[in-house]
């Protein structure tokens, strides 16, 4: 059994943190089960319950673990794992993988372009732009919250019932002719706030993925700027690159 080593300049709770990883990836510990109790992580590896405590909390705020009062801390799923979304939308990836997919459209509205929109777009400010907000389920769970920003003139013929039923980049690949032959992408780690909290039925500070995209058409205009905001506990990206 590994153990936790005093001379190791690693705080207590960091190895323990990676000790409880290795067991889940390893796949000793499995998706679902409780883990072993303080007295028992006390037993096996030797360090206090405020150090337990310690590394718990973080893996549960990392998604790694979660809590149920009364009954222990759990192994939680794995994460489901995506590639990029500049070429192959969320939806379509996730029902290849054979994932139940529901999607929810909050919103669709004609706004003014304005501060990092306007530039991203490469438009005045308060030129019109549709902003269409959408909300993604994996098994009736929401996953994934979508915000798409497009010109106005590119956007006539989108409706709120075609967009639950099909994907954005497939309507305007159809309709317009546009498919992205650049894509300036972004990923950066966050937390929830109180607006986003009750949408993913979870508290604030809660961990998050915010994924940016902004497509180019075959001139090199922008004509998408979009921002998918991920649970940071359900989500894996990957990303591969060949050189030729």
């Amino acid at each position: 059994m590994e153990k936790i080593r005093r001379e190791n300049p690693k705080p207590l709770y960091v190895q323990l943190e990676e000790l409880i990883r290795n067991k889940i990836e390893e796949g000793e510990w499995k998706a679902q089960t409780a883990i072993p109790s303080e007295s028992e992580l006390n037993r096996m590896f030797g360090v206090s319950r405020m150090t337990i405590r310690s590394a718990c909390s973080q893996l549960v705020q990392e998604g790694l673990l979660y809590r149920v009062p009364g009954k222990g801390t759990f192994v939680s799923d794995a994460k489901i794992e995506t590639e990029s979304l500049a070429y192959m939308g969320f939806r379509e990836q996730l029902e290849r993988m054979g994932y139940e997919i529901s999607t929810q459209v909050l919103g669709i509205q004609t706004v003014e372009a304005r501060g990092k929109i306007s530039r991203r777009l490469a438009c005045p400010e308060g030129a019109p732009i549709v902003e269409i907000r959408r909300l993604r389920f994996v098994k009736g769970e929401p996953i994934s919250l979508h915000y798409s920003y497009i010109p106005e003139a590119l956007c006539a013929g989108i409706r709120e019932d075609l967009l639950e039923k099909e994907q954005l980049c497939v309507l305007l690949e159809h309709q317009r002719g546009l498919k992205p032959t650049r894509v300036v992408e972004t990923l950066e780690s966050a937390t929830a706030t109180e607006k986003e909290s009750p949408i993913f039925g979870v508290n604030p500070g809660y961990s998050l993925l915010i994924l940016e995209d902004v497509l180019y058409d075959q001139l090199d205009h922008p004509y998408e700027y979009s921002k998918v905001v991920f649970r940071g506990d359900k989500i894996k990206l990957r990303y591969e690159y060949k050189n030729n």
